[in-house]
């Protein structure tokens, strides 16, 4: 296992804290245009966060179906990865392109139908990302769906994983484990469960 992402970040404080962990994640996630989550943070507000040294972390936008109105508003920000759902190939190689950005392609997962749609992306997408089809509700798959398919690119795993999961179990589906509501308490990010997430991770890359 490569690492982890945590999502949904949207106050300084949790984000001083991911950064500055002993275990940091590979990636920490923004959401910058989805304004029915709770997770969703304003473009002025990102502005403010994404002025912390990101250190040995990689900051990723989410993005659901962006217009150029949010992409211009977003594109000086030191992003290092665009995740995109709903975009075709096409649009997403166009974002790609025109912005410079390594692409996160999230797919959202219902059946096997689902699942085969990342032969599509397969020149756009630096990471494969597959998610259930909760977007700002914590719903989950059958992960089975994705444990024999073959990419040659890292595989991020989403979809109402829980700091209680045996993570060993993901390990043989997925290089990268993306949570965000299973770090929370009433909605909110809650430290001490970043802390035993951030540390099983640890645990599990040393065992691999």
């Amino acid at each position: 296992m490569k690492g982890s992402k945590i999502c949904g970040i949207s106050d300084l404080d949790t984000l001083k804290f991911i950064i500055d962990h002993q275990y940091p994640p590979q990636f920490i996630g923004f959401i910058c245009n989805y304004k029915k989550s709770s997770r969703y943070v304003e473009v002025e507000k990102l502005n403010e966060l994404l002025k912390l040294d990101k250190k040995n972390s990689y900051f990723v936008a989410v993005l659901v179906k962006p217009d150029g109105e949010i992409l211009e508003k977003i594109k000086n920000l030191p992003f290092d990865y665009y995740q995109i759902y709903d975009c075709t190939p096409e649009e997403t190689k166009e974002i790609k392109k025109k912005y410079n950005k390594k692409i996160i392609t999230a797919l959202t997962i219902k059946d096997k139908s689902d699942v085969q749609k990342h032969n599509l992306f397969s020149e756009v997408a630096d990471i494969y990302l597959f998610d259930s089809k909760g977007y700002e509700k914590s719903m989950a798959f059958d992960h089975e769906l994705i444990q024999k398919i073959k990419i040659n690119k890292p595989l991020m795993l989403a979809g109402n994983i829980q700091i209680n999961d045996n993570l060993e179990n993901y390990k043989k589906i997925a290089d990268i484990i993306d949570i965000s509501g299973g770090l929370e308490t009433s909605g909110v990010k809650d430290k001490s469960k970043i802390d035993i997430f951030l540390n099983k991770i640890k645990q599990v890359q040393n065992e691999t």
